[in-house]
């Protein structure tokens, strides 16, 4: 029903162009044309003609395009600013007012200096910081959404690559910006009012997944922001691009088949990512107190509060394996040991969350678990309907019934589903501290938001005064 209302206000903002058009000389049907319209657009204003090679150019295009626009309807005397908010929000009401009204001619190229000298128009200081407070509103929405975007890091759950407090830059371009799900939102605003609190978009326009061409496809281990899946559930009930945003790496690419056995990813039969900066949890025994709060933060080891017990002795560091080997080398720790959450951990219970023959999977032993890919047919059963129908259901809009033995998808009887989209198993490099796939499964490929490329910017709470900016780690590459 949308695309038909949107189909008719088209329509209708096409005609009052065309009547444009024909008052200004030119044929009415030069303002159906894309392209040669804009064309025609630079001779009625008299801007280069070059311009519009610049509509190839996405984002540009858009400034390029109202520019003509706005341009063209000063030739025809609309310069106010009700009637340029007007011609951008209403074309479809005011193009064929404007169109129709035998007071409104047109009168020149308004971009040239002698339009200007001819009809000149003084802006008040309220126009000016008006036109300059929305340009940079609309400049700074379409280079968040669609060029590149600003993140920090707010827990440890990426730890050692990157830290809390790390500012980073995220692509759209490499995978290819989303076309908004919402496009009617407060600005800079992600999902929830400032201050006020209440949702910050409205759901009234709510456009279907689509996503420009990107640079390239998400690789291995690439480190992704995403939308939170989990977000499209109650109480949040959000859509896509209004869940909050998490940063985690892609262990996991479409068509992979994924073991976690003792804490070592395996991808395909090969050992995956076994990278220095992993962290995950040990175990230190020592004297009671016998670890320096001082120390462990001057070397940010992380400590696991809830399960240590420094009147016991006993603490638990999330940290990596060469920082496990200079821990073991403290005068006052008697152990270090490696914690593995076993398959009867069940607090560390591992999505699908589901017992198959009393063994449940955990966050370091499930598996094997296969990534969709768009167009592949997975056969249903006991054993991989646990593992898919949250994807079939919630992220691909079926409904799915089981009658007896039987499954039916959309009301139809079947053994077997075919997905629509790609689809991500994402981790986070601090094994134990991170709540990801291993928590709630697949990241649908609607839900990508960017590349997450460079810091650049670094700020540590714990600093001192002086070492408060990590400058070590400023335009330093995420790998």
């Amino acid at each position: 029903m949308w695309y038909i209302i949107f189909g008719v206000l088209t329509v209708v903002a096409l005609y009052g162009l065309y009547l444009l058009f024909k008052k200004a000389g030119k044929q009415g049907w030069e303002a159906i044309v894309p392209f040669y319209r804009e064309y025609v657009m630079t001779q009625l204003v008299g801007r280069p003609a070059w311009w519009v090679v610049l509509l190839l150019v996405p984002i540009v295009n858009i400034f390029i395009f109202y520019s003509l626009y706005l341009d063209l309807l000063k030739a025809f005397g609309k310069q106010r600013f009700w009637e340029t908010v007007a011609a951008v929000l209403v074309p479809f009401i005011v193009l064929p007012m404007w169109g129709n009204d035998p007071k409104v001619v047109y009168r020149g190229q308004s971009a040239t200096e002698e339009f200007k000298k001819k009809y000149p128009y003084k802006k008040s200081t309220a126009r000016e910081w008006a036109d300059a407070i929305i340009f940079a509103t609309i400049a700074a929405s379409l280079i968040r959404g669609f060029l590149i975007e600003a993140y920090m890091i707010p827990t440890g759950s990426m730890e050692r690559r990157l830290l809390v407090g790390d500012f980073l830059f995220v692509s759209k371009l490499n995978y290819g910006p989303r076309i908004p799900n919402t496009p009617l939102a407060f600005p800079f605003a992600h999902h929830t009012m400032p201050l006020t609190g209440g949702k910050a978009y409205s759901e009234i326009i709510n456009i279907p997944y689509k996503r420009l061409p990107g640079f390239q496809n998400i690789e291995r281990n690439d480190v992704v922001v995403f939308n939170y899946p989990m977000e499209a559930d109650a109480p949040f009930n959000r859509p896509v691009d209004k869940r909050e945003n998490y940063i985690k790496r892609a262990v996991g690419i479409p068509g992979d088949e994924l073991i976690m056995k003792d804490g070592k990813l395996t991808v395909n039969g090969t050992l995956q990512y076994n990278s220095d900066d992993l962290q995950t949890s040990y175990i230190v025994v020592a004297e009671p107190f016998g670890l320096s709060e001082d120390i462990l933060v001057k070397k940010r080891y992380d400590v696991d509060l809830e399960n240590t017990d420094p009147s016991q002795g006993i603490y638990v560091l999330h940290i990596t394996e060469a920082e496990a080997e200079d821990v073991r080398s403290w005068s006052n720790v008697k152990e270090v040991r490696e914690v593995i959450f076993g398959t009867d951990d069940s607090n560390y219970a591992s999505f699908p969350n589901y017992d198959w023959d009393s063994v449940q999977w955990s966050y370091d032993n499930f598996g094997p678990i296969k990534v969709p890919a768009k167009g592949w047919t997975v056969q249903l059963d006991d054993r991989t309907l646990p593992l898919y129908q949250r994807a079939i259901t919630v992220y691909e809009g079926n409904t799915l019934e089981i009658r007896g033995n039987e499954i039916f998808i959309n009301g139809e009887k079947t053994d077997s589903y075919t997905f629509k989209m790609d689809y991500y198993w994402m981790m986070g490099d601090n094994r134990h501290n991170s709540y990801d796939s291993r928590g709630w499964g697949f990241v649908p490929e609607d839900h990508i938001v960017g590349k997450a490329l460079f810091t650049w910017l670094s700020y540590d709470k714990d600093g001192s005064f002086l070492s408060k900016i990590r400058w070590n780690r400023i335009f330093k590459g995420i790998k």
